[in-house]
């Protein structure tokens, strides 16, 4: 899902801002295109994100479908691009601006869903992780006492899209899926982390 309005960072389009040059929406595609049983990617966008389809095209060179909605509703957004891309199946359903998204997570996710016996899954974060990155979340849920995040990751059933489904919750103290980019500090705490995660691979790679 790549059709929000990115208000809050004020860089404009926020799925083509650039994290140590690379789009965000990149970072979201490339974990996608790394992790097992993910067959087809398809990229939402909408009137507010013009530029983004075009540079998802150039950088993948047409391999990753763009779907254009009408935007300003997330959920009607989400239903008529599954309905578009004819999805009859479990769909991954996210946002485009978690850059540090990894496979790792990704197939645990999905291993989760596959033996949760649900027909839809949505992946939260315990709130004292994204106070620990020092976020203030907009949304925050209580499930069974404890306060959780939305991460902006759900599994749903394609095929029964239009209805609302039974879900189980998912609660990961990943910070990666805590830390969405919807600030200019989220930004550089990502870029923190991401050099920090680059210097850890060279040291060990020269050891």
């Amino acid at each position: 899902m790549a059709g929000g309005f990115g208000s809050r960072l004020g860089m404009g389009e926020k799925p083509v801002v650039e994290l140590l040059g690379k789009p965000l929406v990149s970072y979201v595609i490339d974990a996608l295109e790394s992790t097992e049983n993910i067959r087809n990617i398809y990229v939402a966008v909408s009137p507010a994100t013009p530029s983004t389809g075009s540079v998802v095209h150039n950088r993948y060179n047409g391999r990753i479908k763009v779907i254009d909605t009408m935007g300003g509703n997330y959920v009607a957004d989400m239903v008529y691009a599954v309905k578009t891309a004819a999805i009859n199946e479990p769909v991954l359903v996210m946002m485009a601006d978690i850059p540090l998204l990894n496979r790792t997570l990704l197939e645990h996710i999905i291993k989760e869903y596959e033996k949760c016996g649900a027909p839809a899954m949505s992946v939260f974060s315990p709130i004292y992780v994204c106070k620990g990155l020092g976020i203030r979340p907009d949304t925050v849920f209580n499930w069974k006492g404890k306060l959780i995040v939305p991460a902006g990751i759900n599994i749903i059933d394609g095929k029964d899209i239009e209805n609302e489904q039974p879900y189980v919750s998912l609660i990961m103290e990943d910070l990666e899926l805590a830390l969405n980019v919807n600030t200019v500090d989220d930004l550089q705490r990502c870029k923190e982390i991401l050099s920090e995660i680059k210097d850890a691979n060279v040291a060990g790679n020269n050891l």
